[in-house]
């Protein structure tokens, strides 16, 4: 038995071979988990609540199975689906958890997130995170037509690619320190998150103990995920090697 996380599959009407390795994923693990972790970004993008779809059922059907067969499953807001709320809850079985949150990982006081947190030195970003979750604009935002939503949606996903075509690959990560105080302020040594399509698992020291970031990658042709037992911990993705 294990914990799985995921994160950053960017599911649309684009990637159904991203949503077919993703059911088969929850299905081939369904009798062997402890419980389900999506740290966001599950979604390409995510209007409202009001939004779902019959073509959203089958994903969150899935989820909600893996819920209703005694699974406790659990979900992270990422960048893209910040407007997740009740609705999804009820509809996948998920408890939609605070970011960043710190859960009890096998005995191992472990730091979960999304990760966007951490890319400090992209003030940009930054800032255009401040605005969007604004409860005031994410009110305005809801009142729009559907259309209304969606072409803005467009708008700052055309933004966002163009903009990271201008920025270095040091700007869009992890900022070391900002790792560090986040952990130190959460009291842990073990730190979890996904975001920046990196997928690896590093080590290091904060403040003098042993310290590990667990980074989780996107999803391509090819599945992504994370399995830890209380012996074993392992990082299933085609560009890595596990530590």
């Amino acid at each position: 038995m294990h914990t799985l996380f995921i994160s950053d599959l960017h599911l649309s009407h684009n990637t159904p071979t991203i949503a077919q390795n993703f059911l088969s994923l929850l299905n081939k693990q369904a009798g062997e988990l402890d419980a389900l972790y999506i740290l966001g970004d599950l979604f390409e993008y995510w209007l409202g609540d009001d939004g779902i779809t019959p073509q959203h059922h089958p994903i969150l059907g899935a989820i909600k199975q893996i819920a209703d067969n005694g699974v406790p499953a659990y979900f992270i807001r990422g960048n893209r689906d910040f407007l997740i709320s009740a609705d999804f809850a009820d509809q996948t079985g998920c408890k939609i958890l605070e970011d960043p949150s710190v859960i009890d990982l096998y005995g191992t006081p472990t730091l979960i997130m999304h990760g966007d947190a951490l890319c400090t030195d992209d003030h940009a970003y930054q800032a255009f995170k401040k605005q969007v979750r604004d409860p005031r604009w994410q009110a305005h935002f809801l009142s729009l037509t559907m259309e209304q939503r969606i072409e803005m949606a467009r708008q700052a996903r055309d933004a966002s690619q163009s903009s990271a075509k201008e920025k270095s690959m040091a700007i869009m990560d992890a900022n070391q320190l900002s790792i560090e105080n986040t952990m130190r302020e959460s009291k842990v040594t073990t730190l979890i998150h996904g975001h920046t399509h990196r997928p690896a698992i590093h080590q290091f020291n904060v403040d003098g103990a042993d310290a590990k970031r667990i980074v989780l990658g996107d999803w391509g042709d090819e599945a992504s995920y994370l399995m830890v037992s209380d012996s074993e911990t392992t990082l299933v993705d085609p560009r890595v090697t596990n530590q």
